[in-house]
């Protein structure tokens, strides 16, 4: 990410490494039940082999989740990029931000990781989700003292930036 004059990092991070978990069980679940139905309608060993396959792909796909997901708040913008060989990018600046939820589902408390939702002003379509992260209370924390920062940047007789 290129900054901007005067933009400094408040948090930056990727999904937590336990917020793949549940995909990883999964994909062991399914994995070992294909696995199971292969070994007794078929052969033992194409019923290891479809066990093996499946949780490597789900293992690959949770490492490619993770790692090729970047989310960034500045105190001028929220960014989040997505993808390996295309990219996704989004962007969109800090006083824009209306609300932000958070939200934990069971597998998520369990695993102490959860999601934070961003609503934009003007924006229907945009999807600003920073999904599995570490503490989502450090970063609404964030979104907060970043807004701040804008607001106390603006020159005197600019309308304030919308609080979280």
């Amino acid at each position: 990410m290129d900054l901007h004059p005067g933009e400094s990092v408040i948090y930056e991070g990727h999904p937590s490494a336990r917020s793949i978990m549940s995909l990883y069980a999964k994909g062991a679940v399914f994995g070992a039940l294909v696995g199971a139905i292969f070994w007794f309608a078929t052969s033992h060993a194409l019923g290891v082999l479809l066990f093996v396959g499946i949780v490597a792909l789900t293992f690959l796909f949770g490492l490619v989740q993770r790692f090729f997901v970047r989310y960034s708040i500045t105190n001028q913008r929220l960014y989040l990029q997505r993808g390996i060989i295309s990219r996704n990018v989004q962007q969109t600046r800090i006083d824009r931000v209306q609300n932000v939820t958070t939200r934990q589902s069971v597998m998520d408390r369990l695993f102490r990781v959860g999601s934070v939702d961003f609503d934009t002003a003007g924006t229907d379509d945009s999807n600003f989700i920073f999904a599995g992260v570490n503490d989502p209370q450090r970063v609404v924390a964030a979104v907060a003292e970043a807004q701040r920062e804008s607001a106390a940047m603006q020159p005197a007789g600019t309308p304030p930036a919308t609080g979280v």
